[in-house]
């Protein structure tokens, strides 16, 4: 059964950010109705409340339509919403004029504090979600400027005091500035999330082609040299032979014993790269993790185990490491390691319980033969070679948890396929 937060945990970080700011900018349009468009009814009369409330409501709808469109903009979804935003440019500089002449025409301090106090609000708001759409500092600039002078103007025109119209253009100034900053900001901050995922992605696709390449670096330096020896001395057993000559023997003896010593080389250039230590995986996992925001917290004792045993519990602990972070939502992972009689258990946890945190989305508790990802797939195999089994999958309080078991004394004279 899944929490109501589950939606929320499920989420990466990037898309939590985004959907952080795209209900910012919604609850914006709440505070504009409320600020601007209900307050009306406590210092008007209903008609004239009536008119502040729709035209509020109806900029407000155009600003959250603009919003929606803008930020999917940004995010590269979509084509810059050039119409929507001069729509909500002139409707918002023509019921600023109308509200600034309204305030100037009509008599009563009731009727003109409220007709101000929704000519501020709307032009605050409709700067504001108007900056999202835009890309430069100077589009900006010249966009809260112009609102600002073009409503001192405007207070000017109609007959308002000299110190009435710098109020004016100050107020817009301060307001319409400080909502354009906050969305510049959190469109940058919106983006630096995103490129810092895809930064931390890069970086783990080249620690796997640079682990490729220093695996074909070995093979080529171990086979490089046997292979061109041995086709050397194939050759010259050629041309002994074609003489009857018993030294062809001898070089063919040679190549034997060469392709055996590369068969050997080969085979412990591969272990080594299969083989992890599992303190040191342990140790990089937790900075991996508090790197990334994680809380990570590693408990158990691994001195005294026997070296396969480590090697193949580091894979796992490199394995999950990698899943928590590429697929799940965490923000706490418990690693635990503990020996319970001949056997040594290494658990696992995260509270990102996502369908695909633990690179295949077993049920929970699956056992070995779920259907797992190529990951838990590898893992098996490295543990099968050490009588070991592994399970993966959700548990009770949105945790998913990775359990590998290996017995202390077993596989200890097996030899891993290469």
């Amino acid at each position: 059964m899944r929490g109501p937060g589950g939606w929320w945990r499920r989420k990466t970080t990037p898309a939590k950010v985004e959907t952080y700011t795209r209900w910012s900018f919604h609850f914006f349009g709440l505070i504009e109705v409320t600020v601007a468009g209900l307050t009306g009814f406590a210092q008007v009369d209903v008609g004239l409340a009536g008119v502040l409330c729709l035209a509020v409501v109806a900029h407000t709808a155009l600003c959250l339509v603009t919003a929606s469109q803008a930020l999917d903009w940004t995010r590269g979804r979509r084509a810059r919403p050039v119409r929507l935003l001069w729509a909500l440019g002139g409707l918002t500089a023509a019921l600023a004029a109308g509200a600034l002449a309204f305030a100037e025409f009509r008599p009563g301090e009731k009727a003109a504090t409220a007709v101000g106090s929704t000519f501020g609000v709307i032009v605050t708001f409709g700067v504001g979600i108007m900056t999202l759409g835009m890309d430069r500092r100077r589009q900006v600039a010249v966009l809260v400027c112009g609102f600002a002078l073009g409503s001192g103007t405007g207070a000017l025109l109609l007959g308002a005091p000299l110190a009435a119209a710098v109020v004016t253009v100050g107020t817009v100034l301060c307001g319409a500035g400080f909502l354009a900053f906050t969305s510049v900001f959190s469109v940058w901050l919106l983006n630096a999330v995103f490129e810092l995922d895809e930064a931390r992605e890069t970086r783990a696709r080249l620690a796997v082609a640079e682990e490729r390449l220093r695996f074909g670096r070995d093979l080529h330096d171990v086979i490089g040299r046997n292979l061109a020896v041995i086709a050397l001395k194939s050759e010259l057993a050629v041309q002994l032979t074609r003489r009857e000559r018993p030294e062809g023997v001898e070089q063919m003896i040679e190549v034997q014993r060469i392709a055996r010593e590369s068969q050997r080389e080969v085979r412990d250039v591969v272990r080594g790269y299969r083989e992890a230590d599992l303190e040191a995986e342990l140790t990089g996992a937790r900075g991996v993790l508090d790197a990334a925001g994680i809380v990570c917290e590693v408990s158990g004792e691994t001195a005294g185990l026997p070296a396969r045993v480590q090697s193949a519990l580091g894979w796992v602990v490199r394995e999950a490491t990698t899943n928590v972070l590429r697929h799940g939502a965490a923000e706490r992972c418990a690693v635990t390691v503990r020996t319970t009689g001949e056997r040594v258990v290494l658990t696992v946890e995260n509270d990102g319980a996502a369908e695909a945190s633990g690179t295949g989305g077993e049920a929970s508790g699956g056992a070995a033969g779920g259907r797992g990802g190529s990951g838990l797939a590898g893992l098996r195999e490295r543990l099968s070679a050490v009588d070991g089994t592994l399970e993966a999958g959700r548990a009770d309080g949105g945790v998913f948890r990775v359990v590998a078991r290996v017995p202390l004394g077993a596989g200890a004279g097996a030899e891993v396929t290469p």
